[in-house]
């Protein structure tokens, strides 16, 4: 051990003390205070840089009081894509949803003697006769007749022979949604039908003279339609023949 404490003690030999730790080190000199510790000199006054620490002075504010001033420009692509927003069509349009145009046909087949406007009735528009499917269900039901699933089916059914019988006879053909939309809006007067068989019974001759009334009006403002829309001069008895049939089955579900 007596060796080992002899190498320690002549490991290394140093000339400093204590004493100096108050002198400037590596050769700079505390003019300032003399009396100021070595650990805490002051570098960044003799290098001639800031400590990281350090945060830069700010800019006054310039701008007015609760009125930010506009530091953000938003890019081309996000404008455009902002106005886009702007320039979209109603939701109810884009679903093929149009007003005027469900009151306009409508009043066609409320009016039978009124022009039919091809353009409008060519469209597909499924909202109305949806609403008078309903509608006419519902006056059923207030008779005590719960035939909801009937006049789905026969609707169904006589939408697919209109479909394709007017394709058979017209040049020009048809979707499958303009018969459907057509037919459906012609069922309004059936709905005035069911409403009053609702009040009185329609077995007796009053009804019989209704409900033939009630299918001509159906079977003439369907047939008016499908001519003026698919241009088929000269045919219509031949169109509302099959029109007839077809509500003759809704008249006799209403009356029986």
């Amino acid at each position: 051990m007596s060796g080992f404490d002899n190498f320690n003690t002549d490991f290394y030999q140093s000339s400093y003390s204590v004493e100096d730790q108050n002198q400037g080190g590596y050769g700079y000199t505390n003019t300032e205070n003399p009396y100021k510790p070595y650990g805490q000199y002051d570098y960044s006054q003799q290098m001639g840089y800031s400590s990281p620490g350090m945060v830069p002075p700010q800019q006054p504010y310039t701008g007015q009081i609760f009125q930010p001033t506009q530091t953000y420009t938003p890019s081309a692509s996000q404008s455009m894509h902002s106005n886009s927003f702007d320039d979209e069509p109603p939701l109810l349009e884009e679903l093929g949803i149009n007003f005027d145009h469900i009151w306009q046909k409508t009043l066609t087949v409320l009016h039978p003697m009124k022009a039919a406007d091809g353009s409008i009735m060519n469209e597909t528009d499924l909202a109305g006769p949806m609403v008078f499917c309903l509608a006419f269900g519902a006056t059923l039901l207030l008779s005590g007749k719960i035939q909801f699933g009937y006049v789905y089916g026969i609707s169904a059914i006589g939408c697919l022979g209109m479909y394709c019988l007017l394709n058979l006879m017209s040049m020009t053909g048809v979707s499958f949604g303009c018969v459907a939309s057509v037919l459906g809006y012609c069922l309004l007067p059936m709905i005035i039908l069911s409403s009053f068989g609702v009040i009185f019974s329609l077995q007796g001759m009053m009804g019989i003279i209704l409900t033939a009334t009630i299918i001509g009006w159906c079977s003439f403002s369907a047939s008016k339609i499908f001519i003026s829309a698919l241009a088929m001069d000269g045919q219509q008895l031949l169109v509302a023949y099959p029109c007839a049939l077809l509500y003759g089955v809704f008249a006799l579900i209403s009356v029986f």
